[in-house]
């Protein structure tokens, strides 16, 4: 394992090295009463038809941290992708930091970080040209230094020069995660950001996540360790089927709890038992079609599904990224 250096002061962006929202200037106006980070409102997200977020709407305050949690197919990464601004919904608003994404999404994209399933990194570069490559997009001015304080901050710092394909899979994660970081953005977007992480990484990510809370930013993470997702935030927002079944602050929620909604879950969404469930999911077997031959039918076209579905992400991902 690998040991973790004293973390190092990374210097913070002046206001000549990036662009500024609203949520910077707002320090020298006049304070507002409980300022709002995101407001959701009524979102709803299908693909082919069938429903991953459905009407969705909560506020999330100005230096708040959000748990965002549900069992795997709730819609957590869709709904994380929307309000990255990296996936249009089907109906519904967000704002976030300030902006409209229906009209300000690449305006607004410079007030966000995240770090998603993919981890938006290039294999060819090396941990650091990776990072100087965003800082250039980003228009930092001291991107080389923010660089060199984030490598040594995730413990990467003697990694600096290795191509990201040689990189472990925990080392890549710490990567993306100083990639979000770079430009210190006002809200943070972390889509199981403790996946591959040993004990040592997980613990200065939970340390990053209380400084930003300290300084007043915001961040949304989901992750499936609930004891974890929790202590770490202000509020738990839980999706069930797409739909929020729970929202509330996170100190009035145990693990087990959320474990309990997920169960009454399951229980609710069993099938008919009456009802064969043939290759095209749900509806009866065609004539002449066994449960044989409809289940490789069925496997190929996941499988089918779920290729088409991440080249689409990819490909979307670094569309939006070179637009800014």
């Amino acid at each position: 394992m690998m040991a973790l250096e004293t973390p190092p002061q990374v210097p913070v962006p002046s206001k000549a090295t990036r662009q500024v929202g609203p949520l910077h200037q707002a320090s020298h106006a006049q304070e507002q009463p409980q300022p709002v980070a995101i407001r959701v409102e009524r979102l709803t997200k299908t693909f082919e038809a069938r429903p991953i977020v459905r009407n969705v709407s909560f506020t999330l305050p100005t230096g708040e941290t959000l748990a965002l949690l549900g069992p795997n197919g709730a819609g957590k990464s869709t709904l994380l992708r929307m309000l990255a601004a990296l996936s249009k919904p089907t109906s519904g608003s967000i704002t976030l930091a300030g902006y409209d994404l229906d009209d300000e999404a690449n305006v607004a994209r410079r007030n966000i970080g995240y770090v998603g399933h993919s981890l938006s990194l290039y294999d060819e570069l090396t941990a650091r040209e990776n990072l100087l490559f965003y800082a250039r997009m980003y228009g930092l001015r001291d991107g080389a230094e923010r660089a060199n304080g984030l490598l040594a901050l995730v413990g990467l710092k003697t990694r600096a020069n290795e191509r990201v394909r040689n990189l472990s899979r925990g080392q890549q994660q710490r990567l993306a995660l100083a990639r979000a970081l770079l430009h210190d953005p006002a809200i943070l977007l972390l889509d199981e950001p403790d996946t591959g992480l040993d004990d040592e990484a997980i613990a200065l990510l939970e340390t990053m996540l209380a400084e930003r809370r300290a300084r007043g930013q915001t961040t949304v993470l989901t992750t499936h360790n609930l004891e974890r997702g929790l202590s770490l935030s202000d509020r738990a927002l839980v999706l069930l089927g797409g739909r929020v079944a729970h929202d509330g602050p996170s100190a009035a929620l145990a693990a087990d709890d959320v474990r309990a909604l997920y169960t009454q879950r399951r229980v609710t969404a069993q099938p008919t038992p009456d009802v064969p469930v043939g290759a095209s999911g749900g509806r009866p077997f065609s004539p002449g079609e066994t449960p044989e031959t409809g289940g490789v039918r069925l496997f190929c076209r996941q499988v089918a599904a779920i290729v088409a579905k991440d080249l689409r992400i990819e490909l979307r991902t670094r569309q939006a990224w070179m637009a800014m």
